[in-house]
């Protein structure tokens, strides 16, 4: 799908023509799409497919020849699998050449949606540069929003992992921790594009710009930071809730051993007296009794000192 847009009298508005100072939106675009912009603007044919492959890592790269840079970092999506939430990162191009700036994603983004529905103050689309760094910006806010959700939503899987341990629980444990290294490795991507960007000549003629691409890279750090710790609590968390329930299975099996052990004593003396050979009490009407009483005794014993031995907590 192909979008058009344009600034006019400070509104966006949608557009059909590719003019200068438009900005083009690629969501999921066909091979049509793709080929008919690369030969409009001579982009480089690896430009744009290069943002479509869900693999791809972040980096910058310029075509000195053509004066166009190509710029992917990866975004942040969130998708629900089962009961719970997976959160993950897809990569986001950003094609810059002389008259217009085109994005390229495989998904549907609010980080897109929010230009394309003018909830970003200050945006024009012929302020490409500025455009840039304002995704960028929106890009490391919606990250810090994902992992303040990812920590909530640890928190109430600790909740019912304290109540009751489930299989179900620890899996969605398990998909959070995962989410974290993805976004790890995400931020740290995105941050040597940040930083590489910081060093390009074009930002040197606009210090506002400058100003907001240093914002970005601290907010970017500061998710980092956060993704850094989050990662740490909840491997810890992980960790001891595995450890409770190995101990709790280490008490069950002792006690379920300890009663076996007591159960065995009367089945021993039964067999004993049940030998088709002459036994004690074989002929009294009140052996059968006698057989019971000892059995009971004995298994009484056992059982007192098994349990000042605490073979049953």
């Amino acid at each position: 799908m192909r979008r058009i847009f344009k600034t006019v009298d400070d509104h966006l508005i949608e557009c059909t023509t590719l003019e200068k100072g438009v900005w083009v939106h690629l969501q999921s675009p066909t091979k049509e799409e793709v080929d008919g912009l690369t030969t409009r603007f001579h982009l480089d044919p690896t430009f744009l497919p290069a943002a479509l492959d869900e693999e791809e890592s972040a980096r910058i790269e310029y075509d000195p020849d053509k004066q166009q840079t190509l710029i992917i970092v990866d975004i942040p999506y969130v998708e629900t699998e089962g009961s719970g939430y997976v959160y993950s990162t897809i990569p986001l191009g950003i094609v810059l050449c002389d008259e217009v700036i085109i994005t390229v994603c495989t998904r549907e983004t609010p980080i897109i949606s929010d230009f394309s529905e003018e909830r970003i103050r200050n945006f024009w689309t012929n302020k490409r540069t500025r455009f840039i760094l304002q995704i960028l910006h929106r890009n490391a806010g919606r990250f810090l929003s994902y992992l303040k959700q990812i920590d909530k939503a640890s928190l109430l899987v600790q909740e019912k992992l304290e109540k009751g341990s489930r299989n179900q629980d620890l899996l969605q444990m398990m998909k959070l921790e995962k989410s974290l290294v993805y976004f790890s490795t995400s931020l740290k991507g995105n941050e040597l594009v940040m930083e590489r960007l910081l060093r390009q000549d074009v930002l040197k003629r606009y210090p506002e710009d400058t100003d907001l691409l240093e914002d970005v890279i601290i907010e970017n750090k500061q998710a980092i930071e956060m993704c850094s710790i989050y990662r740490d609590i909840m491997s810890n968390t992980t960790d001891a809730f595995a450890s409770i329930i190995s101990n709790n299975l280490n008490i069950t099996m002792k006690m379920l051993t300890s009663l076996t052990v007591l159960l065995s004593i009367p089945t021993i003396i039964a067999s004993l007296w049940g030998m088709n050979v002459p036994v004690p009490f074989a002929g009294a009407n009140w052996g059968f009794w006698a057989v019971l009483g000892v059995a009971g005794i004995v298994a009484l014993v056992c059982g007192v000192f098994m349990a000042r031995k605490n073979m049953f907590k």
